[in-house]
Parts: structure tokens; sequence; C-alpha cells
């Protein structure tokens, strides 16, 4: 039986961009669904942007997005901790994205006594915070980081990330972060409540098998595994499950709105 698709959640890089530069497909899928008044979001592991940032970004490329159809990890991470702990502090690793984020969300950054030490991404992690951060996690702050990815893209390859600093202070302290970001299904639980949608007729629009498709699986999702980015197609028997539908890329998805 084909499912019935009413809601979209989709990755951005390697979905609906590459480098800068959008997918072929990737401009109109987005103008379909807003055409369609569908409810979407963009969900992105990165949290070094705001999304009114990540918004400018798209729209030089050709994808024109409301800010509000932007999930990050960062905006997660502020979610879950005003969840948690409404009105907390937080010693922060990281840039606008997760301070803005955390701050909007009602969260005081301190490097005194904090509820939290929050680890996020950035270009120029400092071993001075990094000092910090250990410390005072040792001393009982909890530890969060946005997402567990080791590495990043540059234009010059791989940069260490959060989830690879993460494991060094982990190393440090003994003590394990909790993971907001995908793969952890509570990013798409929360982006569901965000758009009030349903799991059972949500689908999400991956590129790779161990974040998007994995988490989509736990989260309920319909899948959908689309071969612009990270994954290849001979890749996906290396792993113990299945996207429920292998695309070449979004553009293929336009006419299931």
């Amino acid at each position: 039986m084909t499912r019935t698709i009413e809601s979209w959640l989709t990755d951005m890089d390697g979905v609906l961009v590459h480098e800068g530069h959008a997918i072929p497909g990737a401009a109109e899928f987005i103008r379909t669904l807003r055409d369609s008044e569908r409810p979407f979001l963009i969900l992105t592991n990165n949290s070094i942007f705001t999304a009114r940032d990540l918004r400018a970004r798209l729209y030089t490329s050709g994808i024109d997005v409301p800010e509000a159809s932007i999930w990050t990890s960062a905006l997660a991470t502020a979610q879950f901790l005003s969840d948690q702990v409404p009105g907390g502090s937080a010693y922060v690793i990281g840039e606008a994205g997760l301070t803005t984020a955390l701050y909007e969300a009602g969260y005081t950054l301190t490097e005194s006594d904090p509820d939290y030490v929050v680890l996020g991404e950035t270009r120029t992690y400092s071993f001075e915070a990094i000092t910090k951060a250990v410390r005072l996690i040792l001393g009982g702050a909890r530890f969060i980081c946005t997402n567990p990815d080791a590495t990043g893209p540059s234009a010059e390859g791989p940069l260490p990330a959060a989830g690879a600093v993460a494991a060094m202070i982990t190393r440090a302290t003994g003590r394990e972060p909790y993971f907001v970001g995908k793969p952890n299904p509570m990013m798409f639980r929360s982006a569901l409540n965000r758009i009030d949608a349903h799991s059972e007729s949500t689908a999400m629009i991956g590129d790779r098998m161990d974040t998007d498709v994995v988490a989509g699986i736990e989260a309920g999702l319909h899948t959908f595994l689309v071969l612009t980015g990270s994954t290849k197609l001979k890749d996906v028997d290396k792993y113990p499950f299945r996207p429920s539908t292998v695309v070449d890329s979004i553009a293929n998805l336009i006419e299931r709105i």
C-alpha cells in the first residue's frame, strides 16, 4: 500500500545543496511544497548558523525558503534544554546559531556553575574553552552536545566536528554527552511537533544512512534516500536497515508532493 505523505522533513547538505550550489530540482521541490501548502522543515545538524543565516545561504543558491521552515540542531538543543530545565544556565562552546537559540529559549550563558555544558560546532575550537568545559563537567554540570558528527566538510577536506571534540571531553571526564541532533529521533520528534505533523504521514529525505535514514526509521517516518550526497547505492547493503525508497535525487520526489 502506498503511504500518503502530507508533511515533509528534508536534510539540507547533499539533498538540497552541495558546496553552496542548489542540487537540480531542489528549488522546484521547495517551491512546490510551498505552493501546495504542505507542512515541511529543513533539518540540519549544523549548529554554527542561525535559521536566518541559513535562509540567506539557501536563497543565494536559488532556493527560497522561510526562516521558520529551517530546524537546526542548535534550535532542537535549545528546545530540549528549555523543556528539561526552563530558564536554566549553560556554558557554551559554539557560535551564533547555538548561543542565539539558547538565549531566545530563556537560557543564561555563564562560566560560573552552569546547569549544562553545551558543545556545538565552531570553526575554531579553543583548547582553553575545552579545558573550562572539562572542569565544569567534573564539577557537576551536565554534558550536552548538539550532534555526534565526528567530521564536517570544507573546501580543503574534512574538519574535526562536535562529535570528535565531545570524544576528547568524554575521555578527560568519563562523562558521555547527550546528543540532541541526528540520528537522535528526538530531533525528528521536535521537528514534527513544530509543524504539527504525524509520523505516519511524514517523510524524511536524506543522503546519509547513518543519520537521516536510521533516525527517520526510528521516528516512524517514510524514508527517502537520495544519491546526491554521502551515500552511494553500493553502500546501502552494508547497513542492517534500509530506507523505504531510494531515488537518484530530490528531483524525483516533486511528483510525490
